[in-house]
């Protein structure tokens, strides 16, 4: 089970934008902020789709 939610957010990770990871990086904290939410937006999303299948 660990293993497949690792690979999960692995996957949403290596298909995150370039504007989030640069974002996730940055010095401006209302754009890192925004970044960290969409990241976290899309692994709930991913991880909500997984459980679907189950």
């Amino acid at each position: 089970m660990m293993q497949e939610l690792t690979e999960t957010i692995l996957r949403v990770v290596e298909r995150a934008p370039q504007w989030i990871r640069g974002d996730l990086d940055s010095k401006d904290a209302v754009a890192r902020i925004r970044a960290e939410e969409s990241l976290a937006a899309m692994i709930a999303d991913a991880l909500d789709s997984q459980v679907g299948e189950g």
